[in-house]
């Protein structure tokens, strides 16, 4: 298992962006360089976990539990058939580019040794949005993207570290649950009634996923409830 690359993106002035800046730093490239990888702070104050990353929208990216994108090389590949055009890495605004992991099948709370100080835990799936749509420009990509169900993966930083395009990238720990991250990403967005079974992931799980769940594991209570009376 291998990091084919380490991707940034610079603020950039788009018309296809609903962020309140009218800016996008989703258009990522490779460094050739090392690049320091920290947790970036709470959400909508801390942006990016890798350093010279820049995000625009702190509304709904960036944070802690959302501090690096993940996505497979090997799913990049697969869409590149689908579509018929080239997807370099970085394409789909990911911060690591993989070769070997099973990124959407990860398991929330699984942790990964990038190179030989940093290590990442997986929080959630990557949900799809109208930046990401313009950023393709690709008709119905949020539909697609969606149905597809292979999202890549947010992590949190467990401990900070410079990264390089070829570092190894080890599984260092993998819980006994199944909740993996093309699972919590069909329950928020297709298949509401997995929400409950995320739960089982425990504090791993993106806080707002997990509270997400707690609200329809009450609101299903409160309808048994009421049809039992």
């Amino acid at each position: 298992m291998e990091l084919l690359s380490v991707n940034v993106g610079r603020r950039k002035d788009v018309a296809y962006t609903n962020s309140p800046s009218g800016s996008t730093g989703i258009d990522k490239r490779p460094v050739a360089g090392p690049v320091r990888v920290a947790a970036p702070g709470a959400k909508g104050v801390g942006g990016s976990g890798l350093a010279g990353d820049e995000i625009c929208d702190l509304r709904h990216h960036g944070g802690d539990d959302q501090a690096v994108y993940a996505y497979a090389r090997e799913d990049l590949d697969a869409w590149q058939g689908a579509l018929g055009r080239p997807l370099p890495d970085g394409s789909f605004g990911e911060n690591l580019t993989t070769s070997g992991v099973d990124v959407s099948g990860a398991r929330i709370g699984e942790r990964w040794r990038v190179g030989a100080d940093l290590v990442l835990e997986v929080t959630s799936g990557r949900i799809p949005c109208r930046t990401f749509q313009g950023h393709l420009d690709e008709k119905g990509w949020v539909k697609r993207f969606t149905e597809e169900g292979a999202p890549g993966a947010y992590l949190r930083v467990v401990a900070p570290g410079e990264i390089r395009a070829g570092d190894p990238i080890e599984i260092v720990h993998r819980p006994e649950h199944g909740v993996t991250v093309a699972l919590e990403f069909r329950a928020v967005t297709t298949e509401k009634d997995l929400l409950p079974g995320l739960l089982a992931a425990g504090e791993a799980l993106h806080p707002e996923t997990a509270e997400r769940a707690r609200k329809h594991v009450e609101r299903r209570g409160d309808a048994l409830v009421s049809r039992s009376h």
